[in-house]
């Protein structure tokens, strides 16, 4: 299998391509990005791209599966209009150069409370991102949607910063309905995303397979335990 990661230098995005490096179903791990992982494998093909000029890439996009992690936040990118740049255009043309290219499994990094009628803003364009890759088409679209992501990120983010070292307590008061809003380390959300795109049917089924995990289906995919689809 070769598959393409977006969002390869992220927190998750990286762990995601760690994994699959490792995996012996795995012939080679595609990555596009503004500067090398410094990671030293031989199934590891790096491109280093423009991604105001994705389509003149459209090369690359013509492998077995596509992983998006990309995203970024507003403080990050400098706008709102910038961030939707990245999480909402960037994301989407590479998915639709990878339906182009013959893809046919897409696995989606989103966000708990991801909605196009939400009136957050971040929230909103989550939404309006899964509504759009929804329209493609894949054979196999699997959405994930973990709240606070914990793990050791390369840029200090505060308000994050915080959240990680109050949510273990706060983890333990989200029960019941609110337990999907529990934080969930990134280590887990990409052996979840690994998992599944292993176990994944490759398109096989008699109609298109969408589906949207949060926090006990993703640690249950992550312990190689099949969860059920919400």
């Amino acid at each position: 299998m070769n598959v393409l990661v977006l969002g390869a230098t992220g927190l998750t995005g990286r762990l995601v391509v760690e994994k699959l490096l490792k995996r012996s179903g795995v012939t080679s791990v595609v990555v596009p990005v503004r500067r090398s992982l410094g990671i030293d494998s031989p199934k590891l093909v790096e491109h280093v791209v423009d991604f105001e000029a994705l389509e003149s890439r459209a090369d690359i996009f013509k492998v077995d599966a596509l992983v998006c992690c990309l995203g970024t936040t507003i403080k990050k990118a400098g706008s709102q209009e910038a961030f939707r740049k990245v999480d909402y255009e960037y994301a989407y043309r590479a998915a639709k150069l990878a339906k182009a290219g013959g893809v046919n499994r897409l696995i989606l990094m989103s966000a708990i409370g991801a909605s196009s009628r939400s009136t957050v803003f971040y929230s909103r364009v989550k939404g309006e991102l899964e509504d759009a890759v929804r329209g493609l088409g894949f054979d196999y679209l699997s959405i994930y949607h973990p709240s606070l992501l914990l793990g050791d990120r390369k840029e200090h983010r505060t308000g994050e910063a915080i959240g990680m070292a109050v949510m273990p307590l706060a983890n333990r008061a989200l029960i019941g309905p609110l337990q999907k809003y529990r934080a969930i380390e990134a280590e887990t959300v990409a052996e979840a995303m690994v998992n599944d795109l292993m176990e994944s049917d490759n398109g096989k089924g008699a109609r298109p397979v969408v589906v949207v995990w949060e926090y006990d289906d993703i640690r249950s995919l992550a312990r190689g335990i099949q969860a059920s689809c919400p």
